[in-house]
């Protein structure tokens, strides 16, 4: 059975130290600040993106890995001794990850590598690679990696709810006025994984009333089964976060242990600081 590495990319939102806990390599997308690149994760996290981003008034931009990155990554993992790769991108719905990876994998034509377009993202798409890491290092190959990585996707959920428009105006992906008329009634969007897409499923006046729109979503989405496991994700909101975890453990049967993991800036610059919601996946 061939020694197989697990790559994916930073818009998976693993925690830094979980991912070495399984050696799952993270290759970063990058942001942008005017001429200095940085690599998202690694370089920097949410809080300091949007520190950043309040100071200077104006949004970086966001770019998917270069296919040289995958290269890099997938050489290293055959240097240390991998004779295969499962290589979990973003979904290309949001990112052109998927196609530069693809094209990194065509400069080793005679290496098994695997690309996964996961179809999701944030810790949704984490979860998938983490399935496939932990089914690897209990002894099974890589076939029953992809298709535990495949199940886990199908059984996961994820609602969240914004805490302003003021950012996504600044993206231009809603207007200003519109922002400043949602901001001025309190209004809150949710979020959820469709289609491949980190998509607006309502809008909900109050951050009270979207936070228990969010958990009646998570209760209707598990329906009465068990967790298998949970994250509370957020951006630049720990706070908010912990205090979410109490009202979601008081309406679900959740895991003791809750993931809380940050969306990370490859992501988050497009939805804003404050953001805080649920990704969880159902049992079989």
């Amino acid at each position: 059975m061939p020694k197989t590495a697990v790559i994916t990319d930073t818009d998976a939102s693993l925690p830094l130290e979980l991912a070495s806990r399984y050696k799952i390599v993270q290759v970063p997308i990058i942001v942008q600040f005017g001429e200095e690149s940085l690599r998202a994760v690694h370089d920097l996290d949410d809080t300091q993106v949007f520190a950043r981003i309040d100071w200077e008034r104006k949004l970086p931009t966001t770019s998917a890995p270069s296919p040289g990155q995958f290269e890099q990554a997938f050489r290293e993992a055959f240097e240390s001794g991998y004779e295969a790769i499962l290589c979990f991108t973003v979904s290309g719905e949001v990112s052109a990850t998927y196609n530069s990876a693809r094209n990194a994998a065509a400069m080793f034509p005679d290496r098994e590598i695997t690309v996964v377009d996961t179809r999701s993202l944030a810790i949704g798409q984490g979860f998938q690679v983490l399935a496939a890491a932990r089914a690897l290092e209990n002894g099974m190959g890589k076939v029953e990696a992809l298709s535990a990585a495949k199940s886990v996707g199908e059984r996961t959920h994820l609602f969240a709810a914004l805490a302003t428009l003021k950012y996504l105006a600044m993206s231009g992906r809603v207007g200003h006025l519109t922002a400043g008329i949602a901001n001025l009634l309190d209004v809150k969007p949710i979020l959820t994984i469709r289609n491949g897409k980190l998509d607006l499923l309502e809008r909900v006046r109050t951050r009270q009333k979207a936070w228990a729109r969010v958990l009646e979503l998570a209760v209707e989405a598990a329906g009465g089964q068990r967790i298998e496991q949970m994250s509370i994700l957020h951006v630049d909101a720990a706070e908010q976060a912990k205090r979410f975890e109490e009202q979601l453990r008081a309406k679900l049967q959740c895991p003791p242990e809750i993931l809380f993991t940050e969306l990370t800036p490859g992501l988050s610059v497009h939805s804003g600081a404050g953001l805080v919601g649920a990704c969880f996946v159902t049992a079989e």
